[in-house]
């Protein structure tokens, strides 16, 4: 069997199982996240560094009540230029969950997801922890199976899937990627960006179900390539302004 013929079959495969094993903490989370919203939160979402911000975020299709949480550090620090030195390099450090935090615009009403395949990096643990202390729902979409091989590079020995109050579990196993391939020294196919952005997907419809049976109509963007479409974007972000959903 042809290589492109075997990345189909198991990424179905793939699709499948998350989509019949995540189901009820999907339709759980979408509940959770309704609730918030009726009572004028928001969503934000964290990405590693993967699919699902980009899938998700100001999409056709999509809800605006998806905020993208992003975060960056600039250093002003002038030296003579013949100087040459080893930067400090770390990944232990603690805190910078809790600045991040505190510089972002999350609200005490609001909902925030995170997304790490491994979950086991200090600045994911650290924000998660954050998240945590602060009392705001925190739903994780990263792989148990693969995390619980790894050691927490956070001091808290912490993993992303035992801190957060929700798991979905993207079902990518571990190492990520799927199919031994003659020739190469590594496996091929990673499961778990295409899995994550698909049960997004799913918890964006579950959560539109739910909020529509609570009497709140969420906006849901169009396409700007539409005839139009800029004008109804603008339409839909004015109305997103207005009503918070």
């Amino acid at each position: 069997m042809k290589l492109i013929d075997r990345y189909i079959e198991a990424q179905q495969q793939s699709f499948a199982r998350a989509a019949s094993t995540q189901r009820g903490a999907i339709e759980t989370a979408a509940e959770l996240i309704a609730d918030r919203v009726a009572g004028g939160g928001l969503v934000h979402m964290y990405d590693s560094g993967h699919i699902v911000d980009s899938e998700i975020i100001n999409r056709a299709g999509g809800l605006a009540l998806f905020r993208q949480l992003r975060y960056s550090f600039s250093v002003t620090n002038p030296v003579p230029p013949n100087r040459t030195i080893e930067h400090v390099k770390t990944s232990t450090e603690t805190g910078i969950g809790a600045l991040i935090l505190r510089q972002s615009n999350i609200g005490p009403n609001d909902t925030v997801i995170m997304g790490s395949v491994s979950g086991k990096t200090a600045n994911i643990i650290d924000l998660a922890l954050a998240i945590k202390e602060a009392g705001i729902p925190l739903i994780a979409v990263t792989s148990p199976a693969y995390s619980s091989q790894l050691p927490s590079e956070h001091p808290s020995g912490k993993r992303l899937y035992e801190i957060a109050d929700l798991v979905i579990d993207n079902c990518a196993p571990y190492g990520d990627a799927q199919l031994e391939v003659e020739g190469l020294d590594n496996k091929f196919g990673p499961a778990s960006g295409l899995n994550a952005a698909w049960l997004i997907w799913m918890l964006s419809a579950a959560l539109i179900d739910a909020l529509l049976a609570r009497g709140i109509s969420p906006t849901v963007f169009g396409s700007v390539n539409r005839i139009g479409g800029h004008e109804d974007y603008a339409k839909m972000v004015a109305r997103f302004n207005e009503l918070g959903y």
